[in-house]
């Protein structure tokens, strides 16, 4: 049986990071996680840290990169490392080296390495869009206006420019992916006041949260880390477009508060309707349906009820340690 490939994941002791690694050794790949923290904390989670190899790397460092690509022999780079968008808004300067520099210390890196890498994945994200009341239609596709209000959606625009100008110029093969609002167990950055709607009343706490009847689009992280494995695997030839939405399922908060309730009688929540949320879009992610075969596997009922579980397994063992 032919191996699978080498791939070099960036930021790949982190959150999604650690998800992604998740899902391309189910798949027999073989992993390098690369990232400037070594600890492997989430991967051990996952019962994946003893089957990857774990290098400290900065994706601001040019040389960095091209040697951990070279000396791993990594044919595909799954580009994860990024500032998310708390920490962008409170270091612009150093979001931009990380994710515009970063990114295009990866781009070169693999024009540098043209007969060894042959593709290049990774994540852009749901803030590249402008506000809401720009869209007419029911739904945003790939090709509707993007226009981002925040230091972190403003870097992936910019990285979107990269990756296609890479490619025509190059011939560099990249995807990349634009997630919607990604839950699950072990997120510690990013959008955790929404996921707390999960992880509070799992953890037998209280939860008040607003935004009740804002619509959010719920994606499970084994769903995104699917999609990104998907996205590394799929012919070029099947590409018709450089970057995808991806998306789960669509409920506001307050539908999402119920299913909670649901399914955890003692759950101590509220939820108000003040306020707004942004990025609440109705993402159409038909172009990955079609290009990629990506298709969510979980709803909202079975992903929060694994998210449950996996809390409340985590909290028993750390109270009979």
């Amino acid at each position: 049986m032919e191996s699978q490939p080498t791939v070099l994941v960036t930021g790949g002791t982190g959150f999604v990071g650690s998800y992604a690694i998740d899902a391309l050794c189910r798949a027999d790949f073989d992993v390098v996680a690369f990232d400037l923290s070594t600890d492997t904390g989430t991967l051990e989670q996952l019962d994946r840290a003893e089957e990857v190899g774990i290098r400290r790397g900065d994706v601001t460092d040019p040389l960095d990169v091209v040697q951990a690509i070279e000396e791993t022999g990594a044919t595909k780079v799954l580009h994860l490392a990024s500032l998310l968008t708390p920490a962008a808004r409170a270091n612009p300067r150093k979001a931009l080296d990380v994710n515009i520099r970063g990114m295009n210390n990866v781009l070169e890196a693999a024009k540098t390495l043209d007969e060894q890498v042959d593709r290049v994945v990774w994540a852009s994200s749901l803030a590249v869009y402008a506000p809401e009341e720009k869209y007419d239609g029911e739904s945003v596709t790939e090709d509707d206006l993007i226009l981002p209000g925040t230091v972190y959606g403003g870097t992936k625009a910019y990285n979107e420019t990269q990756a296609e100008i890479y490619e025509d110029e190059y011939g560099i093969c990249s995807v990349g992916l634009r997630p919607t609002l990604v839950y699950s167990p072990y997120r510690e950055t990013g959008s955790t006041q929404l996921t707390d709607i999960v992880e509070k009343p799992a953890r037998g706490e209280a939860y008040e949260m607003d935004h009740g009847e804002e619509l959010i689009d719920w994606l499970h992280i084994e769903d995104a880390a699917e999609a990104f494995r998907l996205a590394l695997e799929v012919p070029e030839s099947e590409l018709t477009r450089s970057v995808y939405n991806i998306s789960g399922e669509r409920a506001t908060i307050n539908e999402a508060a119920d299913v909670v309730e649901g399914l955890l009688s003692d759950a101590d929540l509220s939820v108000s309707d003040d306020g707004s949320y942004p990025w609440n879009f109705n993402v159409d992610r038909s172009a990955a349906e079609k290009d990629l075969g990506y298709e969510p596997s979980y709803d909202l009922e079975s992903g929060f009820q694994q998210y449950i579980d996996t809390v409340r397994q985590r909290r028993h063992e750390q109270q009979v340690q």
